[in-house]
Parts: structure tokens; sequence; C-alpha cells
């Protein structure tokens, strides 16, 4: 039986970086995920963008420690994962909408945000052509920004395997022994180990891997499309989150949806369905391109003439309260969690990888401990995300 300090489950957006901080430090590190190489569940499906606009402290801080990384990763390790400032808006198209997004600024500037408000005008500047009928003007977070997901997980994968991470792939577990309260042993379809400590980051299996160590994680995978058009000139900024609902019957409802131009020059857009697809199928479905289109081009007439080039599904873990789970158990505080990230893991994961591997030297300060108050495993999850 081959021992570790951490076994990781799941080498996907949460896993791969923060098996690379423990490697910093030079933990015996063991990654095993049931497919073929890294990124290759969620994190391949995800489409790039990475904002700190969020509602809470917990999220706020963990992705500004997500840019920072994300934003000097080439600079640092010379690796060019596609890195743009391009920024996030949320445009309000109602005096409602308006006076929400500017009360939430205040919560937001309280945790240091960089994000003001612009006027119709100045919102104009920054996504010309986009419509103005009942504009009342936008939030604006310019630090936030945009990578590949492919090329970030290979740098981040690439990277910890240089500091000594160890990944078995085409690897699936079976069991997980918790009886111990020193020792943990994992069985899988191709051998038997043992550990210190776990970390679960499995995204949509995370209730599964779970279950083996004794534990009920409240995840539920729910399906979200996305899709991706030739490159074209950049002719517009930031991210553009339209957050109405649509007015439409049936299949046809849908809530918010977004878009933006990655540094490549292709436009990448995703909705949120109103009635969600609960479980893990991720064939395209025939409602969601003429669905969305139609309220793109609504909203901004410049997208009409752009060819999609493929649409795709993937699944976001969702919690309860739209918020993730991130920490352990009293009752079995050597199985960590790294799970429930809402769709959010590509843009948390690298922000997490510090505070997780904290976590696993039991060397956490207050300002962590504040961060977990959002993420605790035992919450009542009365809250509700705004930003899910």
């Amino acid at each position: 039986m081959k021992t570790f300090d951490v076994i990781v489950i799941g080498a996907g957006s949460v896993g791969v970086p923060a098996a690379l901080s423990m490697a910093q430090k030079k933990l015996k590190i063991l990654v095993i995920d049931a497919l073929a190489s890294p990124g290759q569940g969620q994190n391949k499906r995800a489409i790039g963008g990475i904002r700190a606009t969020h509602s809470d402290k917990g999220k706020i801080t963990t992705s500004l420690k997500s840019i920072e990384i994300f934003s000097t990763w080439k600079e640092k390790y010379g690796d060019d994962i596609g890195w743009i400032a391009n920024g996030y808006s949320f445009p309000a198209y109602s005096e409602k909408d308006e006076k929400m997004l500017k009360d939430l600024m205040k919560v937001q500037k309280s945790f240091d945000l960089n994000i003001k408000w612009l006027s119709p005008e100045e919102y104009l500047e920054i996504v010309p052509g986009i419509n103005k009928n009942n504009l009342q003007g936008s939030t604006y977070s310019p630090d936030d920004g945009s990578a590949s997901p492919l090329l970030a997980i290979n740098a981040f994968y690439f990277k910890s395997i240089e500091f000594g991470a160890k990944y078995n792939f085409d690897e699936q577990v079976i069991s997980i022994d918790t009886s111990k309260s020193d020792e943990i042993k994992i069985k899988t379809d191709k051998g038997e180990y043992s550990c210190n400590k776990v970390i679960n980051a499995a995204g949509n299996y995370a209730k599964e891997i779970g279950k083996m160590a004794g534990i009920d994680l409240p995840v539920t995978p729910d399906s979200h499309e996305g899709a991706i058009t030739e490159p074209v000139q950049r002719f517009f900024g930031p991210m553009v989150v339209d957050l109405r609902a649509s007015e439409g019957q049936g299949t046809a409802d849908s809530a918010n949806y977004y878009f933006y131009q990655n540094n490549e020059g292709q436009v990448i857009f995703c909705i949120t369905p109103k009635h969600l697809m609960v479980g893990t199928e991720s064939e395209s479905t025939s409602v969601f391109l003429p669905q969305v289109a139609k309220r793109m081009v609504a909203l901004f007439p410049k997208l009409a003439n752009l060819k999609v080039r493929r649409t795709w599904r993937g699944q976001y873990p969702m919690s309860p309260d739209g918020f993730p789970l991130v920490g352990a158990k009293k009752k079995n505080p050597n199985f960590i969690n790294a799970v429930g990230m809402c769709g959010q893991g590509y843009m948390l994961g690298p922000g997490l990888r510090e505070l997780l591997s904290r976590i696993v030297t039991e060397d956490l300060s207050q300002d962590d401990l504040d961060v977990l108050k959002n993420f605790d495993l035992e919450r009542d999850f009365s809250g509700i995300e705004k930003f899910k």
C-alpha cells in the first residue's frame, strides 16, 4: 500500500491548483481521477470568465486571489494562458435592477472590489452599439478578466508535477475507509493507498465520494449550455451579463445570459435556464442556440452576423444556496471537501489552492476562518447567492 500526505480526488479546476500549492510546500501528493487527463470533467466546458464580482466576502476574497494568480502567471512562470483583463459588466434596464446593483456595490467595495457605476453614455463607450432603450447604466469591474481553461489547467498541472505531485488517471475510487483518526485508506480499481488527509474535489461526483466517507454533501449537478463563434476583430470590452429573465413560454424561458470576447477574438456565450436540467447529460440541445441568439441580438445587434462554431453542455455542481462547500465535517476533520462550486470552479480553484493547503497544514489565519464561514459545510443554507 502506497502512502501519501494528501490524496486529492479529482484532477480538475480545484484539484490541480490545490495539488500544486501543496506540492510547493513539499507535501507528498497523489491526485486520482477517473478520466484520462487533467481538466476532462467540467473544466474543459468552462467559458473562461474570471470575476471577483460576487456578493459575499468568501467568494470575493477567493476570486481576487484567483485573478492575481491568473494575471501574473505568464510573468512568473512563462506560460501564456490567454489572460486578458477585459472586465465584467452588469447593465441595468430597470430602476429595480439599478437599485439592486448599486446596493450590492456597497458590499462589494467594502471587500476591496474595484467596481464602479457607469452612466449609459459611459457604458456605450466600452460596449458600443448595445441597446440604449431603458438603459439605466451598468456596473463595471475592470480587474475581472478571462483566460483559456485548457491552457490554464495544463499550466497548473505541469507546474505541479515539477514540484513533485503525482497523478493517477483512468483510475476509479471504489471505497474510502475513515475509521482511523490518523489514517485514511482509499481503494481504487487499480490499487490501495493510505494518507493522512483527503481532499474531495470530485465536481459532479462529490456527493458519491462523500458517501464513501460517510458524509452527506448536498451537491446536485445541473446542465448549462455554451457556444463559441469564429474569431473577429475586437469590437467590445467587458463580459456583458444581462440579468433579465425572458418572457417566453415553456422551455423558451430563461434567466440571465452572458457573453464576452476572448483573447483570440471569439465571442463565447452561455445562458442560465429557468427550468434546470438536473443530472450529468452533456449532449447539446436544439433549444439553446435559437433561444440565446434571439436575446443576444436584441441586446447587442452587432452580434447578428457572427458565425457560431460549436455548442456544448456542461454541469454546474450546485449547492442549495449557490455558495461552495469548503472544509471538513467536525466528525471527520481529515476528509476535506472543496465541492459545490456552482459552475465557478474554474474561477475559484486557483484562489482556493492556498486556502486548502493551509487547511491541510492546520495553519489558518483569522481571515481564512472568516472566508470559510461563507463555505461552511454545517451552515443552514438559508442564504442565496445573488450572482449564481
